[in-house]
C-alpha cells in the first residue's frame, strides 16, 4: 500500500510541475527551460522505470486516477511541445543541454528506421513534426529520402522551418500546416509516422485509407500501460481496412510502434 500511496504522491508531483510550467508566460520560461528540461527528463525516468510496472498494474483505476492520467499525457504533451519550441529557439547556443529526452527520442528513431525500411527512394511524411523535427532530419539524413513534415500548429511549422534551415538545409525536407487530405502528394507518400502525442492520430489514420496508394506503411508510435501517461494509447483498427503487422516494443524508450498495412 505504501509503494501505491508513494507512486500516487510522484504522479500527482508530475502534475502540478507540469501545469507550472503551463502556465508560465514565453519571458517566464526561458528562465525556466533547464527546469523544464530536468522535469521532463524525470518523467521520461519515471516512465521507463520498470520499478514502476507494479504500482502502475496494481492501481485502482477509478475515475480519479483516469482523469489524472489524461491530465498528465495531455500536460505533458503540451511541456514537451514548449520544450522543443525552445530548444529550436535556442539552437544557435553552442551551450545548449542535450537532455535524456532527447536521446531516448533519438534511440528511438534509430530503432524504428530498421524496422521501417526507408530507402533513398522513398517518400516519408512524418504527422505531427513539431518545433524541432529531430525524426525528418535523421531519416533525411539517414536514407536520402525525401521528407515531409505536417503540424496544425503554425508557431511550430516556423521553427520546426528554421531548425531545417540550421541544421538540413542540404536535405530534401518540406513542412507544411496541412492536414493529410491537403498534402498534394499524398498519393506518392510511401512510408507514414504518426507521433505519439497526436491525440487524432486513429481518426487521421482511418482517413489516410482512401487518400493514399495501396502500398503505404504506417508506423503508428504509441504507449499502453505506464507509457500511455506520456503517449496515446494503441486503438483497435478498422480491420477491413488497416492490418497489423509488427508491434515493436522497446522497453527503455519512453514509446513504442506498431506497424500497419492496407490490406489488399
Amino acid at each position: 500500500m505504501k509503494d501505491i500511496d508513494a507512486f500516487l504522491k510522484k504522479l500527482h508531483y508530475f502534475d502540478k510541475k507540469f501545469k507550472v510550467f503551463i502556465n508560465q508566460n514565453y519571458d517566464q520560461l526561458m528562465d525556466e527551460y533547464s527546469a523544464l528540461c530536468e522535469i521532463i527528463d524525470e518523467y521520461s525516468s519515471f516512465i521507463i522505470n520498470h520499478d514502476n510496472e507494479s504500482q502502475w498494474t496494481n492501481l485502482e483505476q477509478s475515475i480519479e486516477i483516469v482523469s489524472l492520467v489524461e491530465n498528465l499525457r495531455n500536460n505533458s504533451s503540451v511541456c514537451v511541445q514548449i520544450m522543443e519550441k525552445y530548444r529550436a529557439l535556442v539552437l544557435s547556443n553552442e551551450n545548449e543541454a542535450f537532455t535524456d529526452y532527447f536521446r531516448n527520442i533519438e534511440n528511438c528513431i534509430e530503432k524504428e528506421s530498421v524496422s521501417f525500411q526507408m530507402t533513398s527512394q522513398s517518400k516519408v511524411l512524418m504527422v505531427g513534426s513539431g518545433s524541432f523535427p529531430i525524426t525528418l532530419l535523421m531519416i533525411a539524413e539517414r536514407t536520402g529520402a525525401e521528407v515531409f513534415g505536417i503540424d496544425l500548429d503554425e508557431e511550430a511549422i516556423r521553427l520546426g522551418k528554421h531548425v531545417v534551415n540550421k541544421l538540413g538545409n542540404h536535405l530534401s525536407i518540406q513542412i507544411d500546416n496541412k492536414t493529410v487530405a491537403e498534402l498534394g502528394v499524398i498519393k506518392q507518400i510511401s512510408h507514414i509516422i504518426f507521433s505519439s502525442t497526436v491525440y487524432s492520430k486513429y481518426d487521421i489514420l482511418d482517413q489516410l485509407y482512401n487518400v493514399t496508394n495501396k502500398d503505404v506503411r504506417i508506423a503508428m508510435r504509441y504507449g499502453d500501460g505506464l507509457k500511455s501517461l506520456f503517449n496515446y494509447p494503441m486503438q483497435k483498427v478498422d480491420e477491413t481496412k488497416w492490418q497489423l503487422i509488427e508491434k515493436i516494443i522497446h522497453p527503455q524508450s519512453v514509446f513504442d510502434v506498431v506497424l500497419y498495412q492496407k490490406v489488399q
